[in-house]
């Protein structure tokens, strides 16, 4: 084990060498409570070179650039989205619709329908943050061409806020109390309480704004049934030309996008379906492709698929772990007509000694280092970034023996066929994940030492497509959680964890009375998370804030809601001419894509 030193010196060599980002070695000197000019001190002393400031690029006039291809390995199936459960879904819908403001990878808020961001000092924003005005870009029109005015910001709120209308996005609105109109293109939110993250609603993946004219008849109970689910008409760079669910998005130049001189592209598409080496060869080899999304391929084929030449890997911090989430609810028995309820309760996993086991059989260091290399790094935390959030009071330990003796004190014994029962209940689970190469890898690491213990696991599998999916009536999907055991990433997509940590909050509880869009999967409930998190939802202190939401951490990770077991950074392929992509972890990828060109 190399000392804390040398671990720095590596990593600053790293840089040097190209293996990792200036920004990423900054950022985890931050996090281990440097400052970001002693940071950038100690690379010029590693003799890396400071990084010139790049050009920008200008286009001097809107299109000409051609067709820009990118592939999706999980197609989208759906492009609302307010009910979008899965990345695929969410980044379809960033193509065509936009939310007032983004973030930058810094975490800044850039204004993009927002015509400036709001602030104390222009008087748009309450010094105590239990209000905010945002005022609107003119001269913005819909695909159609109908305008774009406040009376869209307002019916967006409108359409999320309603309970019937089941959006998965609900939580970045629940704390608004008031939305009023001041005038054609100003709006004015009115909060509950102070809101230190008052640019949840309206900003990022979570703050697309849907036209009035083509949902208003379709409110609440109505909302899945509107064509324009599927035919989005939105104010973005490009309007939807062709899409074919489960398969492609094609759009066309959006001839009055409102950014001068932009789109580059005259087309697009974002093809989906495959797998994740296909789509990563298909840009990094034959360079059929110009982008593709979430390299999720074991790092050595990804090395050797770059000397072909054609593209480079893209890799960016992120606060997304890869994770085993635990059922809280009862998988096997319907309640209510209802496979794992809310009010059920697993006949084993609500057992914390099996949790504490499993935990303990998962190999962390042999998953990154075997399989996702420089694409991540071990932690025992589910809130990772950013650095401020980070708990230091957590510890993950791979140890068989350790399991086996928890097992024992809890009465676990093993019967004749070496798995362990306790009460006439066996300890075999159905483990299951989307299809993808380093998860089952992933999923037979965690198997083979789970068998050491006593404990079976039945591995599964499900379509990507399938998995993420918004389908109330699937029961495959992640949110209806059929089985006793499932692993996936979860996207941040915020610099700040607000709505990140929504997902472990009571009210959040997945099931069909919500159409399976609450956020909280595993169906845990705990009334001093639930404090903890709504005492942090107006905590304005910004170091009580964060002690706040490193104790949420603390109780998910206690209780082995779930099991981290890789805090993944952000890996993409792209074609070596394209640029101007500015790809971060707080917001979705095609949140700057009017600034895509090719060289």
């Amino acid at each position: 084990m190399m000392d804390e030193a040398e671990a720095i010196r590596a990593l600053a060599r790293d840089v040097k060498a190209g293996r990792t980002s200036r920004r990423r070695f900054v950022q985890t000197m931050v996090g281990l409570g440097l400052t970001a000019p002693m940071a950038a001190q100690m690379l010029t002393a590693a003799g890396v070179a400071a990084q010139p400031k790049p050009a920008v690029f200008a286009p001097t006039r809107r299109g000409g650039g051609g067709h820009l291809k990118t592939l999706w390995w999980q197609a989208p199936t759906l492009l609302n989205p307010h009910f979008a459960t899965g990345t695929k879904d969410a980044d379809a819908a960033r193509i065509f619709y936009e939310p007032l403001a983004g973030f930058d990878p810094d975490g800044n808020l850039t204004p993009i329908l927002a015509a400036e961001a709001p602030s104390v000092g222009a008087g748009t924003l309450a010094k105590d943050l239990t209000w905010v005005t945002w005022r609107l870009k003119k001269n913005v029109t819909w695909h159609d061409g109908k305008p774009f005015t406040a009376d869209d910001v307002v019916f967006t709120y409108e359409f999320v806020a309603d309970p019937a209308t089941a959006a998965v996005t609900s939580g970045a609105y629940r704390e608004i109390s008031r939305i009023e109109k001041v005038d054609s293109h100003t709006v004015k939110l009115t909060f509950t309480k102070p809101q230190p993250f008052w640019s949840d609603a309206f900003c990022g993946n979570r703050g697309m704004i849907i036209p009035k004219h083509q949902f208003d008849a379709y409110r609440g109970a109505r909302s899945r049934e509107a064509p324009a689910n599927l035919k989005p008409v939105g104010t973005g760079p490009f309007k939807c030309s062709d899409f074919k669910p489960g398969d492609i998005v094609k759009g066309e130049i959006h001839a009055a996008y409102h950014v001068a001189n932009r789109p580059f592209f005259d087309t697009m598409e974002m093809k989906g379906g495959g797998d994740a080496t296909s789509a990563a060869r298909a840009v990094l080899q034959t360079g059929e492709y110009d982008y593709a999304w979430n390299m999720q391929v074991e790092d050595d084929i990804l090395r050797r698929l770059e000397q072909g030449g054609k593209g480079r890997v893209n890799i960016w911090p992120t606060g997304n772990p890869e994770h085993i989430q635990c059922n809280f609810s009862d998988p096997w028995t319907e309640v209510e007509g209802e496979r794992s309820h809310p009010k059920s309760t697993h006949p084993f996993l609500s057992d914390l000694a099996v949790r504490q086991a499993l935990n303990l059989l998962v190999d962390r260091a042999a998953v990154q280092e075997q399989i996702y290399g420089r694409q991540g790094q071990t932690s025992a935390n589910f809130l990772n970034a950013p650095s401020r959030y980070f708990s230091k009071n957590t510890r993950w330990e791979f140890n068989v023996d350790k399991a086996n003796a928890v097992l024992d004190a809890a009465g676990w014994k093993r019967g004749a066929d070496g798995v362990r029962a306790k009460d006439g209940k066996r300890l075999k689970m159905l483990y299951q994940s989307s299809i993808n190469a380093p998860r089952q890898k992933n999923q037979q690491i965690v198997k083979q030492a789970a068998a050491r213990a006593g404990i079976e696991l039945e591995l599964k599998s499900v379509v990507a497509s399938v998995f993420f999916s918004s389908d109330a009536a699937n029961p495959d999907t992640y949110a209806h959680f059929s089985a006793d055991l499932q692993m996936y990433n979860t996207t941040m997509t915020a610099p700040d964890a607000q709505y990140f940590m929504n997902q472990f909050c009571s009210w959040e509880a997945a099931s069909k009375a919500n159409k399976y869009q609450g956020r909280n999967a595993t169906r845990w409930r705990n009334e001093e998370y639930d404090r903890a998190y709504q005492a942090a939802d107006s905590e304005v202190d910004p170091v009580k804030r964060a002690a706040l939401f490193i104790k949420m951490n603390d109780l998910v990770i206690q209780h082995v809601v779930v099991i981290p077991v890789l805090w993944r950074n952000g890996v993409s392929a792209s074609a070596l001419k394209l640029a101007g992509m500015d790809l971060n972890g707080w917001d979705s990828t095609f949140w700057h894509l009017p600034y895509w060109y090719r060289a």
